[in-house]
């Protein structure tokens, strides 16, 4: 099915409705916008480079000269940097707030939290974003839209190694932080009724954040991973369907086939116990107070 006949069917007009996205210069980003702002929805781009979110906020109202869209800036390994936009977001009305950013393979170190960044940037700082944002969403009846990974299934969690700062391998550590996402909102949202959920993933799309292998193998495999994978035009209508269609206890919505190709569908989420549930719901709201009781 063509992305545009996709669109006419699944989407309604965002008219009057103010969406509020993390990491919108990248890929998915930068499309998932472009699909907003075209269906006429207001935008509010959270971007820890402030230029490049300009820039990108320029090139929409080009684009769509109609379109409302604002910058706030906001670094997810800062946790000051996250408090000053939460406290920023609670006065806008949103109606949706998307979390999109994330970081795969990038050098490791702690955060002033304690926590490796990679951990901060994919959970903590999400977490706690979407947790002080619930009362604001609550006035609108929101939605929370959060993309997942299938890289959730390359690791279990392991409460002596909370954030994986031991481990090396980034499929694992990138994996482990998603983990920690996706099914703590699944618990968190099963006690929640004015706001909905929607867990979402765009499979494997070629951004920057599949530009982690070293350089001489990155010239070999990029162009047949354009050819592969779905563009990031194509990729991004998984989120864009969790702004229209919630989900339910456990589910997500992803590409249709393997979660790799295919126009988005909703699927059972198979891979994490109801123990294991719970034991990162806890660990989620323990990360969350501390993190609030920070200065």
């Amino acid at each position: 099915m063509k992305t545009e006949v996709w669109l006419q069917q699944n989407t309604a007009p965002l008219v009057g409705k103010t969406v509020a996205v993390t990491g919108t210069t990248g890929g998915l980003g930068r499309e998932l916008c472009r699909h907003l702002a075209g269906l006429g929805a207001s935008l509010i781009l959270l971007d820890r480079n402030a230029e490049r979110s300009e820039r990108f906020r320029e090139e929409l109202m080009r684009e769509y000269p109609a379109a409302l869209v604002r910058c706030i800036g906001v670094d997810l390994e800062s946790l000051a940097s996250v408090k000053v936009a939460c406290e920023t977001l609670k006065a806008e009305p949103i109606d949706v707030l998307i979390h999109n950013a994330g970081a795969y393979s990038i050098p490791r170190h702690k955060c002033e939290t304690g926590l490796d960044n990679v951990f901060q940037i994919n959970f903590a700082s999400p977490y706690y974003m979407i947790r002080e944002l619930l009362p604001t969403l609550r006035e609108r009846g929101g939605r929370v839209v959060a993309v997942g990974s299938i890289a959730h299934n390359y690791s279990k969690s392991d409460p002596n190694d909370v954030d994986f700062s031991t481990r090396r391998q980034a499929s694992k550590v990138y994996g482990n932080a998603k983990r920690y996402l996706m099914f703590s909102l699944c618990e968190l949202f099963r006690q929640e009724d004015r706001v909905t959920l929607a867990l979402t993933h765009p499979g494997i799309s070629f951004t920057n954040i599949t530009a982690h292998y070293p350089k001489l193998i990155f010239a070999i495999i990029k162009h047949p991973m354009k050819v592969i994978f779905m563009k990031p035009c194509r990729a991004c209508l998984s989120i864009l369907r969790g702004v229209f269609e919630p989900c339910g206890a456990y589910e997500w919505i992803g590409p249709r086939s393997f979660d790799v190709w295919g126009i988005p569908k909703k699927k059972r989420l198979k891979t994490c116990t109801p123990d294991e549930g719970r034991q990162i719901a806890r660990t989620a709201e323990q990360i969350y107070r501390q993190m609030k009781e920070q200065p």
